[in-house]
Parts: C-alpha cells; structure tokens; sequence
C-alpha cells in the first residue's frame, strides 16, 4: 500500500468541537460525570457562594430584615490556553494504520482516514493530561492548577493528614476522611469520596481478606476474586477512582461542588492536521490543536482534602 497523502480537503478544522470534545471528554472524570462540567466558558466563569446568617428569628407581628443577612463571596473559574504542536513522519504511524485498515487490529472501530487516525491517537494523550492537570495540575507549562492546588491554598477545606496507604490501614484512613465530613455535607446524594489509584488498590485488596474484621476470606467468602471492576464505596458513600490524583490523596466531596470548565465551542479551539509534503518535500505531519480548560470550587469548608 503506498503512504498514505493527506490532501489539504482532508481535515482543516471544520469539526474541531468534535474533536476536542472527545479529547477533553474522554478525561475519566469528565467522561463518567464525576464533576461538574461548565462547557462554553468564554473567558472566565464567576461562581456566587452565599452563606446566610441569623435567618430565623422568633416571630412577631413586625418585618425586620437587620437581624438576617446574606453574605455573597465569588469563585472565579479561568480556563488556562492550552495547544499541542507536534510534528510526526508518516511512516512513524503508518504500518499501525495499514494494519488497522487490513483488519489486523485489535480495535474494531479506527477512522477510516489517516488524519483522523492521526487526531485521534493525539486526542487520547490530551485527554490523560486533561485528567492529571484536573486533580494534580499546577499552572505552568501545558497545564492549569488542579483541585489539589486550589483546595491546599484554601483554608476553609477541611484538612486530614494522609499515611501512606496501603491494605492493612486503608479502611482506617477511609475512616478519618469520613470522619472529617461537614454534618451538613454528609449523607448528601452526589457526596464522592474521590481517591488515588493506590488507596483504591489497597482497598480493593482489603475487603479481599486482608484486614482482620472483614475476616480470612474476604467479601462474601470469595477472597481476592471478590471485585469485578464495579462500582466501590465505603460506608454508603460511593467511591471514584481520581486517577491524576497523587498518591495517598483524596477529595470528599459533592460533584456539584467541582467545576471543570472549558471553551468546547469558542472561537479559539483550533483542530489542524497538515500534511507538509506539499510544502517542504518531507513527510512530515503537524498536527496543531488549540483548547481551554480549567477547574474551580464552591464552598471549601464541604470539602475534605487528604493529603
């Protein structure tokens, strides 16, 4: 098969909301709904946070507003610029293709064309960057202050030290996060305890029999054959595995309390594969991407950060 050209008709941007959406989208926290998402944030969102006080007051005939009040503080969330400017040779991808398209590839569903082939390869490590900035990011370059950023610098989060997880003391660990919940927070419908790959591995182990009160052979006797990839939680409240989290890192928290906000249909998002054949003679390929993404909370005092 010859190598493959892409004419410059092939893609030029036309559909890059599609694309960066499935880029941004595909994200495991933003693909399983476990935050919030604020799509269309042209520049920046600003959140209102209002705490009442002395709202009620023991009745008489008279209306009296001085002794209520209503204190409004305001989160602003500013999704960080972001592009990827990568040049790769044709050939570098093109046997995964040709073998892709001869149905010698694992995968049943690949773009039938080169440049999608190309931006979808792309598009997957924008999306494990998407997931590592959104929990563990810190502005600089490529990425945007992730929630263990914003939550340390706020001290109204609730704070819990961490240990270093591991199965014979994670239920115990799970216990000082849950311990340290709002009573106002807790028991709410979407409240997450959002974890670390190690903390969920090291759970995931224990309830398979190795923590003496669940006993030798685990959950419902099966021992380490227990879990099947389903969903986990600990004392009623549902468990997500954050995986940009750090390790020995958590977040209790409401999902409607996380915000992840992005540009998905702003001018600015940019979608561009260019073939450089043309141009310069080479085999070359650039593939240009251009995005917004950043992440914000509301009230820190709901919020638990273990750490």
């Amino acid at each position: 098969m010859a190598n493959p050209t892409i004419t410059g008709s092939t893609y030029a941007g036309e559909f890059a909301g599609k694309y960066l959406g499935a880029a941004l989208l595909s994200a495991d926290t933003l693909d399983q709904g476990a935050i919030t998402i604020l799509p269309n944030v042209k520049y920046k969102a600003a959140m209102k946070v209002g705490t009442m006080s002395n709202l009620v007051r023991s009745a008489d005939c008279d209306f009296d507003a001085t002794t209520s009040g209503l204190t409004l503080t305001e989160k602003v969330l500013t999704p960080a610029e972001l592009q990827v400017n990568l040049q790769i040779c044709k050939k570098e991808l093109h046997a995964d293709w040709e073998a892709a398209q001869m149905g010698f590839s694992a995968f049943d569903e690949l773009p039938p064309l080169f440049s999608d082939y190309v931006i979808a390869r792309v598009a997957a490590e924008v999306a494990n960057a998407t997931e590592t900035s959104i929990w563990s990011g810190s502005a600089g370059e490529g990425s945007f202050d992730g929630f263990e950023t914003l939550l340390t610098a706020d001290g109204t989060v609730v704070d819990v030290a961490a240990a270093n997880v591991n199965s014979t003391n994670v239920v115990a660990e799970l216990g000082k996060i849950v311990d340290g919940i709002p009573s106002a927070v807790y028991g709410k419908e979407d409240l997450t305890l959002y974890v670390s790959s190690n903390i969920a591995r090291a759970y995931v182990r224990a309830l398979g029999g190795f923590v003496a009160t669940i006993g030798a052979n685990g959950v419902d006797n099966k021992g380490t054959q227990w879990y099947n990839g389903g969903q986990l939680s600990f004392e009623g409240i549902n468990i997500f595995v954050a995986k940009g989290l750090a390790d020995n890192t958590a977040v209790a928290a409401q999902k409607s309390n996380l915000f992840f906000g992005t540009g998905l249909l702003d001018d600015r998002n940019e979608v561009k594969v260019i073939d450089m054949a043309d141009i310069d003679g080479s085999q070359n390929v650039r593939v240009v991407m251009r995005y917004t993404a950043g992440v914000q909370h509301g009230i820190g005092s709901d919020i638990v950060l273990y750490s």
